[in-house]
């Protein structure tokens, strides 16, 4: 008869161990390095996006005329801040800089896209955001120039 009370952990073994191990060493994982590869996926996406509208000029700005068609903007100027956002938020979502800001822009923009643009493309938008989110909520993780600016100003 064992005498451990309810509460002790008693170590499993066999298959159940084994799970028990690999959440445990799963669960173990620095949210730094979970944060790497969420900001390096959205990087590439925004910037695939820029790439394409600096290939042909002209086509961008005929989709901002004809299909995007931004309220409050002229064409021209709405197809140069998009492609603006999409360079620069991909440059500092790798360095990890200004990381929480860029998320909150970039999800506003995605659900523009989403409600105005293309709603059909929602399984797509909802995987950015799901990204965007957690780096909003989380922040860029230790490996980023926001972590090292916050230590240096004496911030947590």
């Amino acid at each position: 008869m064992s005498t451990a009370s309810p509460n002790t952990a008693v170590p499993s073994s066999g298959v159940l161990g084994l799970i028990e191990r690999a959440i445990g060493w799963l669960e173990a994982v620095p949210y730094s390095l979970l944060a790497i590869p969420a900001r390096l996926a959205l990087a590439e996406v925004f910037w695939s996006s820029f790439s394409t509208k600096i290939q042909n000029w002209d086509t961008t700005v005929t989709l901002f005329e004809e299909e995007y068609k931004l309220p409050l903007l002229s064409p021209d100027a709405a197809a140069h801040l998009t492609a603006g956002i999409e360079a620069s938020t991909s440059i500092l979502l790798v360095m990890g800089l200004l990381t929480r800001p860029v998320a909150l822009l970039l999800l506003g923009m995605t659900a523009y896209i989403e409600a105005f643009i293309f709603p059909q493309a929602w399984p797509t938008h909802i995987q950015w955001a799901a990204m965007l989110v957690f780096l909003l909520c989380r922040g860029p993780g230790k490996l980023s120039l926001d972590y090292l600016i916050r230590r240096r100003l004496g911030m947590p």
